[in-house]
């Protein structure tokens, strides 16, 4: 790489689970990237710590008192980093003339108007953050096709899928050859848990997902299968795949990461250990193949490579991720997303059961049916809705 300027990355969500992870990569690789901006939700401390470390340009908080707070702790440093706080701050840094890259790692909504942004800057974006695609799929794609921008997918299933489609995959799937899409799932947690024990689940058990080291709220949407239920509706915009073009198959081991089936017959499957290192290493590093920090996957300490079909009973949220999809209605999974979030949030707050979470994302798809919204302020307004309803139904039932 001797010659080349360095990548200036910005990391939306930098002290996340992914945002560590791609720091993680990127301090494994001085020479091919350099730090722009570090933004952050509520981890300041955390965030002025890699603020020292790595000396971004501007760090991005949510508010005003949190940047005081962190200016202070960056004097006390001597780092230089320049702070900003607020939702424009977020686009400012993610459409800025001196970053090449942004990893939109922000878990949520939040997580939309930089992404979009970056997007119309014609930025290469690593995206992580799947309710981009999933509240607003339709128009993020038309918008990195109108300025340019390069979309690489970091989860883990969506970047296997990526690395299993010819090279030259153009959006097409019957021209590429392919019969459909198979993305992998653990089955989290409660795969084997008796359905009657399903009341009785607390916070505690459902955020030890036995595979990979997540976020509280993505651990619970494994355990749900909401994940696995996004992740399908972000494929269908990604790769531009119909709802009968994608499958779901439990594999608890989580070494297969999601696969292709070619009409020939064929199956290509990416594999390897359980590490968002690897999905990230790959996207920074194209088209080179960069070490990622990970071990060889060894084949000889695997006990065997097993797959089942889902239950819908047990995982009714993923049956509602296929009947959005089938719809065909964009603002669906708008709704969709907006009340998961809300019903996560209750539930580690203990509001309400785990099995709740469910009623309250069917409840609001039927409150919400034939709803449409063609703009991201439509989105956005539809969103606001939503997490309305869906906290009245929560206080409503709580009061119950």
């Amino acid at each position: 790489m001797s010659g080349y300027n360095p990548t200036s990355i910005t990391i939306l969500g930098a002290t996340g689970s992914i945002g560590q992870s791609t720091l993680d990569v990127i301090g494994r690789h001085p020479e091919r990237f350099s730090v722009f901006a570090l933004t952050a939700h509520q981890k300041i401390d955390r965030l002025a710590e890699l603020c020292i470390r790595y000396h971004p340009v501007y760090a991005v908080v949510a508010t005003a008192a949190q940047a005081d707070v962190l200016r202070v702790q960056l004097q006390t440093a001597a780092v230089t980093t320049e702070v900003l706080f607020g939702e424009q701050a977020l686009c400012d840094v993610a459409q800025d003339s001196e970053t090449d890259a942004v990893m939109a790692a922000i878990v949520g909504a939040a997580g939309l108007r930089p992404t979009l942004a970056a997007a119309k800057a014609g930025k290469t974006i690593y995206l992580a953050n799947k309710e981009t695609l999933v509240v607003a799929g339709a128009l993020f794609m038309q918008t990195v096709q109108q300025y340019g921008a390069r979309l690489l997918p970091v989860d883990s299933e969506h970047n296997a899928i990526f690395q299993a489609l010819p090279d030259n995959y153009q959006g097409n799937l019957e021209h590429a050859g392919v019969a459909s899409l198979v993305l992998t799932a653990s089955g989290g947690p409660f795969l084997h848990t008796a359905l009657a024990d399903f009341a009785a689940i607390t916070p505690e058990a459902a955020i030890r997902h036995p595979n990979w080291q997540m976020g509280r709220k993505i651990s619970v949407d494994s355990a749900s299968m909401m994940n696995k239920g996004l992740e399908l509706i972000e494929a269908h915009w990604l790769f531009n795949a119909a709802a009968e073009q994608l499958e779901v198959i439990i594999h608890p081991q989580s070494v297969i990461h999601s696969m292709v089936r070619y009409r020939d017959g064929s199956v290509l499957a990416q594999m390897g250990k359980p590490d968002m290192r690897i999905p990230i290493a790959h996207c920074l590093g194209l088209p080179d193949r960069i070490d990622s920090g990970v071990e060889q996957l060894d084949f000889t300490s695997l006990s065997g490579l097993h797959f089942l079909a889902p239950d819908f009973v047990r995982f009714p949220c993923l049956k509602l991720a296929y009947d959005v999809l089938h719809s065909n209605n964009p603002a669906s999974s708008c709704v969709l997303n907006a009340a998961n979030e809300v019903a996560v949030a209750a539930f580690l707050d203990r509001n309400i059961q785990f099995v709740d979470i469910a009623s309250v994302v069917d409840n609001c798809l039927q409150y919400f049916s034939g709803q449409t919204a063609s703009s991201i302020e439509e989105l956005l307004q539809l969103d606001t809705r939503v997490r309305s309803v869906a906290s009245a139904w929560i206080a409503g039932r709580s009061a119950g």
